[in-house]
């Protein structure tokens, strides 16, 4: 940067080109419109001492003696201090130039176009004041930067007299730029967003027309090569691209998303609230790891519309937003599903978040997702947590609360906002939102959403303002009623007084003032809606009987119950039209907001919160039993068969109207034992077991009564009942459920029924669980010959008999007959399901574990690796399927000496486990398990890792399968090996006497390698043993045969498969025999999602069969 300054001759001379970074100087800057050309004196006219005939000239003299007069030495003028000769340094100067305004002690603004004279007397200020508003300068590119770069700017007339600075003209200047004051007076510039700042450029003009963009490079604090000739619109794109990079770092392309969710409805015109943007902006803008704010406050506040209109401001500073009902864990989960679906659509490459988003299991979405945003380079995103009202904290005794903490990403990366009414919640910084505190922020919500105009000076209107008392809802919902009422502010003045005298009387437990005042606005418009469209009024009246999100046409059609449906419902859903009127009443008047249809889902309608506490409190103030069997009705009939397409997506979308349901005021008598019945299929579903019993136990009852206890429905709701007992690991009661089906259906519905068969492999499965395995082994035999007769060898079910066949030929250590029933499955599932079909995967998983127990390494690292590669694709990274086969890759891997990979498979198991089952699930305390036989057998050396996860695994299996469990006893097994190791004579001496005492109990690979424990207390000086010798122990000779290295004993130890079948395609709990097992697959319905609507297993589609003859309707008689 070189300057100019006065020679000694009083003619002015360049100054020697100084590298920025030794720019230490005070100097002043000119700010001028260039004349035309020729005019101006250039960088070669100062060079040769000529240009001082030209008009440009004065502007050099004029700055000169302005400077001389601040007493500032050097001063810099764009025409004449860049060689524009030199593309380099006029590229470099363009770049820097924003910078060297900023640095300028002063900057002098000459106006050639505003004519005042010193000599012209102070009367004469509204001319120039015009022709100031109306000067070129303010319509020029370049001079943007120079009005808002430097601190100080004062403004001349093309005689040199001072018209004022930028501070002392900021409501001129604000009016002809529409900059903001804030700008204008130095606020960073980084906390207006690219839209605005791109909008004080408008209507500006530069003589290049790639200028226009160049002049916005210091504005956005950003840098890009000058190619003059390149056009606008590809500068444009430039500048648009390095704006990304700086503000979502270089990788924001490979993590941009758009930002549309269907659960927000955008704030079309937000007013107020404008310090609390910027404190959240700069709060979310600072420097450092994951930046956080909670916004808390009563609710009608606001908050939402607040975290909405942040959303929708800053949406360029982030690669991707994103929007999560945090109101209960099933919105929550939804809002994942969600985010999960878009994330795949707009990056198709993501095939685990593809997989994820058409996943039935709605936890994949939730980890997929956070995966993604944990990301090493995704580190630009914002999501938002809305009304997350319920926390899990102290204070609350909620069982039903939510700890929001498993649903954010773990690492420090990203910006979170989290809306809740609880002051106790703290992410990141928080920050309370209050009424509004001025009237003239009421005045404009009120203002809008009545549309009228201007209010200021309206004395009624302000009266209204000030009795809503800074309530954003309560104004909006005034404002909506107003706009539909030719009324004056004084008549709803009137009205709001007779609601809030009326409500005192009918509601006096609201003890909340803002609730009174909220509630009297809404008593207002229910009663014009009424007047209006009594089916609208009727329809919210219903509506507190459903969850406030998500209420759409069809869940509301019922056409063959009218019998059992109002009269006013029956006719509003005979025609569509007629809904859409009466939703877009509701509408109107802001009670309700509609969301825009989503890919493969209609549109729907939600209210808020407080709406709806209020159709509760009030317009439901007595509950109505017909209205709330009327919501049970609707939710049961839209639970859809797993021949539905996407099933599962329309599931997630009833869930949490079905919980309204579940603690709702319906009374369920038998004519709804059906509706139950849907429940508990979509709770069981879910995952939700205590909920689907809770359902499946109050349908029963009455399936019993109106159809008797033989009935097809009733059996199906037992046998139902079986299969929830059986996955919450209550195996006696699944037992009894399943005998007393299967005696029935056997005898009503005949030994070679679906429904019989189904509950005859059921009982298989059960027996199996409870080590009965000779009995188990039967049943399957029975079924797969009736199967076989009815249906076929490649029939889906047969297959899955002819797997478990073989499950339980591996238990029973018939491992040829195992190879050969997998074998014939496989086979048998490759050609009828394809090669990809989870219930193919499964056997393709079980031959693995087949291989690997015979010691065929590689044949069996193949088959894992297939299996693994399918489940990630169909299932997603962190479904069961997909953490068994990686735990049984650990297992592999063990054997192969690769002991990083063992590890790590591991705790990926361990991690995915926990998350999915939790942390005493039986399948978790195995993994578990085998990390303490990694640790104790490995070369680490890890000894105490090694018995703090035995320790965590015996106590987790004591308490969910009891201290004389094979799986139980299998980790005492392992710990008194340990203990032995570390030469702790005492504490192995108990375990194994501990053995001893309950050898009957003990598993085959436990009695196998007994000799080995034997030997090791042996060699501590251990001498008696007990007489009596445990089946499969070696003789004496052998023992003393025996190698005693550590690694001999892995070998040993390793070479075993176990007994053990883990089940967890349905998440069991069971006989389960640890000893270093690996997981075996077991199908139950092979053909439907691995989380099924009704897992009466291997019944495809139990719907198809009961409950449409016991529905109230008779369409299919």
């Amino acid at each position: 940067m070189r300057f100019l300054e006065v020679d000694d001759g009083d003619g002015f001379r360049l100054t020697r080109d100084f590298p920025e970074n030794d720019i230490s100087r005070t100097y002043a800057v000119l700010s001028h419109t260039w004349g035309e050309d020729g005019d101006e004196v250039i960088f070669q006219d100062m060079q040769q001492g000529g240009g001082t005939d030209k008009p440009g000239f004065g502007k050099i003299r004029f700055c000169a003696e302005r400077a001389q007069c601040d007493g500032i030495k050097y001063f810099w003028i764009d025409t004449c201090c860049i060689n524009k000769n030199n593309q380099f340094e006029l590229s470099k100067s363009i770049i820097s130039m924003f910078r060297w305004y900023q640095r300028a002690e002063k900057c002098y603004v000459y106006l050639s176009d505003v004519p005042r004279d010193s000599k012209e007397p102070i009367r004469d200020t509204e001319d120039w004041e015009k022709d100031f508003c109306e000067s070129r300068w303010f319509k020029r590119g370049w001079t943007l930067q120079e009005l808002l770069a430097p601190a100080s700017v004062e403004f001349f007339s093309r005689h040199g007299v001072k018209l004022g600075d930028k501070a002392g003209l900021e409501r001129q200047i604000r009016e002809v730029t529409n900059i903001p004051v804030a700008a204008l007076l130095g606020r960073p510039l980084s906390s207006f967003t690219k839209h605005e700042r791109f909008s004080w450029q408008r209507s500006r003009q530069t003589k290049e027309e790639e200028d226009i963009v160049y002049s916005l490079i210091g504005i956005f604090d950003v840098s890009i090569p000058v190619l003059y000739g390149e056009g606008r619109d590809h500068a444009r794109t430039r500048l648009d691209r390095e704006i990304d990079i700086s503000r979502k770092g270089p990788d924001h392309e490979s993590f941009s998303v758009t930002f549309a969710s269907p659960e927000v409805a955008e704030t079309a015109h937000f007013v107020a609230r404008v310090s609390e943007l910027r404190e959240i902006h700069e709060v979310l803008s600072s420097s450092g790891v994951r930046r956080g704010v909670t916004i808390h406050g009563l609710g009608g506040m606001g908050k939402t519309q607040l975290a909405i209109a942040y959303a929708m401001q800053y949406k360029d500073d982030y690669s991707a937003v994103f929007w999560v009902n945090a109101k209960d864990e099933d919105s929550l989960k939804l809002s994942f599903g969600n985010i999960a679906k878009q994330i795949a659509r707009e990056h198709p490459s993501a095939d685990a978040m593809r997989n994820a988003a058409n996943s039935s299991d709605r936890d994949e979405a939730v980890n997929a997702v956070k995966r993604w945003l944990n990301l090493a380079n995704n580190t630009r995103w914002l999501i938002i947590y809305d009304n997350y009202d319920n926390p899990k904290i102290p204070s609350n005794t909620d069982s039903f609360a939510l700890d929001l903490r498993k649903y954010v990403p773990e690492s420090h990366q990203g910006c979170l906002i989290v809306t809740t009414r609880s002051s106790e919640v703290r992410f990141g910084q928080q920050m309370r939102i209050r009424k509004l505190e001025t009237i003239e922020d009421s005045l404009a919500i009120l203002s809008h959403s009545c549309d009228r105009s201007p209010l200021a000076d309206d004395p009624d209107a302000v009266k209204l303002a000030k009795k809503l008392d800074g309530l954003p809802l309560a104004l909006a919902t005034a404002g909506a009623y107003l706009r539909q009422k030719s009324m004056t502010f004084t008549e709803y003045c009137n009205l709001y007084q007779a609601s809030w005298a009326k409500l005192q009387q009918t509601s006096p437990s609201l003890d909340s003032y803002e609730d009174k005042q909220l509630y009297s606005t809404w008593q207002i418009s229910f009663d014009q809606i009424q007047q209006r469209n009594e089916a609208a009024a009727q329809l919210l009246r219903l509506w507190a009987y459903f969850d406030n999100e998500d209420i759409w046409y069809e869940l509301l059609c019922y056409k063959h119950a009218k019998r059992y449906f109002p009269a006013w419902l029956c006719k509003l859903t005979d025609d569509e039209l007629d809904f859409n009127s009466a939703v877009r009443v509701l509408c109107d008047h802001g009670i309700v907001d509609a969301h825009p249809p989503t890919r493969g889902q209609t549109n729907g309608y939600s209210m808020h919160s407080c709406v709806h506490s209020w159709t509760r409190d009030v317009l439901n103030a007595e509950p109505d039993e017909h209205l709330a069997r009327t919501a049970l009705f609707c939710v049961a009939n839209f639970v859809p068969n797993t021949d539905s397409a996407e099933w599962w997506v329309i599931q997630r979308r009833l869930f949490n109207h079905a919980n309204r349901q579940l603690h709702g005021h319906a009374s369920v008598g038998d004519d709804a034992s059906w509706a139950c019945y849907h429940l508990g299929v979509l709770y069981q579903n879910q995952g939700k077991l205590a909920d689907a019993e809770e359902m499946y136990n109050r349908a029963l009852p009455g399936h019993e009564r109106k159809l008797g206890p033989d009935h097809e429905s009733t059996l199906l709701t037992v046998c139902n009942l079986s299969v929830v007992y059986k996955r919450q690991g209550k195996l006696a009661e699944a037992e009894k459920m399943c005998d007393r089906a299967l005696q029935s259906a056997e005898g009503t519905l005949g030994p070679e029924h679906m429904l019989s068969l189904s509950t005859v492999h059921n009982l298989g499965d059960i027996y199996r669980k409870q080590g009965k395995l000779v009995e188990a082994e039967k049943l399957y035999e029975r079924v797969l010959q009736r199967e076989r007769r009815t249906l076929g060898l490649d029939h889906s079910w047969n297959l899955a008999t002819v797997n478990n066949l073989g499950l339980l030929y591996v238990d029973q250590g018939k491992l040829a007959e195992a190879e050969k029933m997998y074998d014939r499955a496989l086979q048998g599932g490759e050609r009828a399901l394809g090669l990809n079909h989870p219930s193919t995967l499964d056997t393709v998983c079980n031959l693995g574990t087949l291989y690997a127990s015979q010691g065929k390494l590689v044949e069996a690292e193949r088959m894992y690796q297939r299996a693994l590669q399918g489940y990630e694709m169909a299932l997603g990274l962190d479904h069961l399927s997909t953490l068994d086969t990686v735990h049984n890759l650990g297992l592999l891997y063990e054997k192969q000496g690769k002991l990083v990979e063992v590890e790590e498979m591991y705790q990926r198991a361990l991690q995915g486990s926990e998350r999915a089952l939790g942390p005493d699930h039986p399948s978790t305390l195995e993994t578990v398990h085998n990390l303490g036989c990694f640790y104790r057998d490995g070369d680490q050396g890890k000894l105490v890792e090694a018995e703090k996860s035995f320790q965590q695994a015996l106590q987790g299996f004591m308490k969910a399968l009891g201290p004389d469990h094979p799986s139980t006893l299998a980790t005492v097994f392992e710990i008194g090996r340990l203990y032995a190791k570390q030469r702790r004579r005492p504490e192995a001496e108990q375990m194994y006497h501990r053995l001893v005492a309950a050898q009957d109990n003990l598993s085959t690979d436990v009695r196998d390698e007994f000799a080995i424990f034997e030997q090791e207390l042996r060699a501590l000086g251990v001498e008696k043993f007990p007489l009596r010798r445990l089946q499969g122990s070696s003789s004496s000779q052998e023992e003393d045969d025996l190698e005693t290295t550590d690694q001999s004993r892995s070998d040993e130890v390793q070479s075993h498969d176990g007994s053990r079948s883990d089940d967890s395609q349905t998440s069991d709990q069971g006989a389960i025999e640890v000893g270093r097992a690996s997981r075996k697959r077991q199908f139950e319905e092979p053909q439907e999602s691995r989380k099924r609507l009704c897992e009466v297993p291997r019944v495809p589609d139990q719907r198809r069969y009961n409950l449409r003859t016991t529905r109230p309707h008779s369409s299919k008689k």
